[in-house]
């Protein structure tokens, strides 16, 4: 373990710790004609280190990052950052924050291995985030580690990856945008935006067919118009965010990046926005998916860092980490 290190997520600065140490002034500088006073026991100074207390509060987060130390140096023989969310902790705009302090120390054009668990969230944070991040990667490849789950807009994050990694217990999800609408009883039920539009225009179709259909009717009186051109802009959002994911990444041969996108917004398919997508449905789609035995070493690398960092946080926090960062953060 590096002593030394100079960015932690307490703000703590060992070289700086050193520098005040060594640096300041004796309070009664010898004659010029004096000898030096000879060093004694008492007057000899110590570099600056954290103390072992401070280790003993800190011993889990040492222990992540010398798991990815050995994955960087030993496995992949490239950088890896990860951000881990908890179950309720979705993507947003405060994100920002510890994806810059992640990238703040890598260099521009370098390979990088991003593990990725999200339940998903703000579509056009998500946007942002994978932007800074292929931004810095630049020439670089781009591999997305998927431990668990990158869900929603989690998904639309590792579609632009050079290469998403999985295993058994991996999945991605359907990409429909998501809306939450109070029922009856003013409970919070979340809906999706395509399966409205399908209504809308299921019941439009009978209507059209039938003008005195009174079903049809009654169910079109209850879904508004301009609700309509709302949620149609965020459908189109969300596929032309997939599809500029997808151009920058690598399909399998003979996939088209438009047909990808269809398919992660197809709700005739995906029945719930929930539904999981494992490696071979996402391999059957055309993503550039590898598959990683649960028994290999490099896998179990990765989930043993994994579960230590999802187990270190809340359902309601995240986590942005790498062997230099280390930052916590609530939802």
């Amino acid at each position: 373990m590096d002593l030394d290190e100079s960015t932690e997520a307490d703000g703590s600065n060992a070289s700086a710790d050193a520098y005040a140490l060594t640096s300041q002034p004796e309070a009664k500088m010898p004659a010029p004609e004096s000898e030096p006073e000879p060093a004694t026991a008492h007057s000899a100074r110590r570099p600056g280190t954290k103390t072992p207390l401070f280790h003993a509060m800190h011993s889990e987060r040492y222990q992540r990052q010398a798991i990815i130390r050995h994955i960087q140096e030993e496995i992949t023989h490239r950088k890896l950052i990860c951000y881990v969310a908890g179950s309720s902790a979705q993507i947003t705009r405060n994100d920002v924050l510890g994806v810059a302090d992640l990238l703040h120390n890598l260099v521009k054009g370098e390979n990088l291995d991003l593990l990725l668990h999200t339940p998903g969230g703000d579509m056009d944070a998500a946007e942002k985030l994978i932007t800074m991040v292929r931004t810095r990667v630049n020439t670089g490849q781009l591999r997305v580690i998927v431990p668990d789950f990158a869900k929603s807009a989690g998904t639309l994050m590792a579609i632009g990856a050079d290469e998403i990694l999985m295993s058994d217990p991996s999945e991605l999800g359907p990409i429909d945008p998501q809306i939450t609408l109070n029922d009856a009883h003013g409970n919070a039920i979340p809906h999706s935006i395509q399966s409205y539009l399908d209504a809308y225009k299921s019941h439009s179709e009978a209507l059209r067919l039938k003008p005195d259909d009174p079903v049809a009717r009654l169910m079109l009186d209850k879904l508004d118009p301009a609700t309509v051109k709302l949620f149609e802009a965020a459908r189109d959002r969300a596929r032309a965010f997939a599809e500029g994911q997808l151009k920058r990444s690598k399909l399998r041969d003979g996939h088209s990046y438009t047909k990808v996108a269809y398919d992660l917004l197809d709700t005739t398919r995906w029945l719930s926005h929930g539904q999981m997508i494992d490696h071979e449905d996402a391999f059957t789609l055309g993503l550039n998916v590898t598959y990683l035995e649960p028994d290999s070493i490099a896998w179990q690398h990765f989930w043993q860092l994994y579960t230590l960092q999802r187990m270190s946080i809340k359902d309601g926090c995240k986590l942005f980490e790498s062997d230099w960062v280390s930052v916590p953060m609530e939802a």
